[in-house]
């Protein structure tokens, strides 16, 4: 065995050190940032409607911008992570992700800013992949896995803290402040990944770019390791999987069914996420009120990604997301009955998104689970990056049954149907 191969066997079992633990607290912050940069246009969305006069359908689609920006930036970003680091891939992310939010300050029509939007959705789909490889390849073997559900959590809490701020700059009716606030906390955040984020040690051996051993012996000694004399031969690539092989037996079954039940939900989900605001303020409520809602939902979505990882220590996983989908199937219909006060409409976002966000969370995990290793990253990469265009069709479509004088009753229940289908999808799946 190498002494690289070994150092990378000692590194899974020794403890966390403090440079691992502080990339893995920035990753968690930037994904956070993610969380509100998301959702900027979600706690924007009524005064943009008010300032251009654009109806529901126009607005869809100004909504889901960033979602197919996301779905570009992931593959073509996560590419550029493999070719050029970890790092320069998330700093190359962080610059797109600020200009963006600025650029959406001098939006002066529609087609702008969903230009802009667009734009800035490369960078945060990009920064999603970049940190979820970054935070595995830094944690050891046994905080792997829970290293990762922090970073997730980070894009909820991001939701929480900037939506609250969001809360008050929407006091003063300015919805460009939203974003001007983003792309400064954006901006900020630079400097600190370009000082403080680590190359992943991983990627510096396997990859071994230009002066990878240089960087690698600079890394091991902030890490408190000694260092490599060389570098090791570089391994073979692993078998790779064609995509008609997912279509195959035994695979077909799987595939089908988990893009089915991933794209319908994360359709529901970001239903909730991005029409929240626009829904509250057409019941009478100010821009401001709205985006407290919206943060209820996220606190709620917080609440259920834990819960739910805690619950799957003890219940099958596949069992409690189909509780779960049925639950966000109940809550975002009842969603759109309203309540009497805004307290309740909020409490009632808040447990819609507890329902709906444990169901995005869990899906991550068993799709995971139920594809075989060497099919693992061509599967996982078929359905989320197929599942992305539901996340960019819910706001769409919901914008669409708006714009058909559908009262917004009729429009969550037809949109709540999507964790249904989801949650029927699953109970097809073979039991591991």
């Amino acid at each position: 065995m190498t002494k690289s191969a070994t150092l990378l066997d000692a590194l899974d079992e020794a403890p966390l050190g403090r440079t691992q633990m502080l990339g893995i607290l920035l990753c968690l912050l930037l994904n956070a940032l993610d969380g509100f940069d998301v959702l900027a246009i979600s706690f924007a969305s009524p005064g943009i409607a008010a300032e251009w006069g654009i109806d529901r359908a126009a607005l869809g689609l100004v909504l889901s911008m960033e979602l197919i920006g996301m779905a570009v930036g992931s593959v073509v970003l996560g590419t550029y992570a493999d070719r050029a680091g970890r790092r320069p891939a998330i700093l190359l992310c962080l610059a797109i992700m600020a200009a963006g939010m600025l650029a959406a300050t001098f939006a002066a029509n529609v087609e702008m800013l969903s230009a802009f939007r667009l734009f800035t959705g490369l960078g945060i789909g990009g920064m999603l992949a970049c940190t979820n490889a970054m935070v595995a390849e830094l944690a050891n073997a046994r905080t792997r896995s829970l290293a990762v559900g922090l970073m997730a959590s980070g894009y909820p809490v991001g939701a929480i803290v900037g939506g609250s701020i969001a809360a008050t700059l929407l006091a003063g009716g300015a919805w460009r402040h939203v974003f001007l606030f983003g792309a400064g906390m954006t901006a900020l955040f630079l400097p600190l990944a370009w000082w403080l984020m680590p190359e992943s040690i991983r990627y510096l051996l396997h990859r071994q770019p230009a002066g990878a051993l240089v960087r690698a012996n600079r890394l091991l000694a902030r890490m408190g390791r000694s260092s490599l004399d060389a570098l090791p031969p570089v391994a073979a690539s692993g078998r790779k999987v064609p995509l008609a092989q997912l279509f195959a037996a035994p695979l077909a079954r799987t595939t089908i069914l988990l893009t089915t039940a991933y794209f319908c939900h994360i359709m529901t989900f970001y239903f909730i996420l991005k029409w929240v605001p626009k829904i509250v303020v057409d019941m009478g409520y100010p821009a401001s009120q709205a985006a407290g809602v919206l943060v209820w939902a996220n606190v709620g979505g917080l609440c259920g990604a834990v819960l739910l990882s805690v619950l799957s220590w003890r219940i099958p996983l596949r069992n409690l997301l189909v509780v779960a989908l049925a639950a966000a199937t109940g809550m975002v219909t009842l969603f759109g009955q309203g309540a009497p006060d805004l307290a309740g409409l909020a409490w009632i976002a808040g447990i819609a998104g507890f329902c709906t966000n444990a169901g995005v969370v869990g899906m991550y995990a068993l799709i995971a689970q139920s594809f075989p290793t060497h099919a693992r990253g061509s599967g996982t990469g078929f359905v989320i990056g197929v599942g992305r265009g539901g996340a960019a069709l819910g706001p769409i479509l919901a914008g669409i049954l708006f714009s058909l004088n559908l009262q917004l009753p009729a429009v969550a229940a037809v949109m709540a149907v999507g964790s249904l289908v989801a949650a029927l999808a699953l109970l097809g799946l073979k039991r591991a």
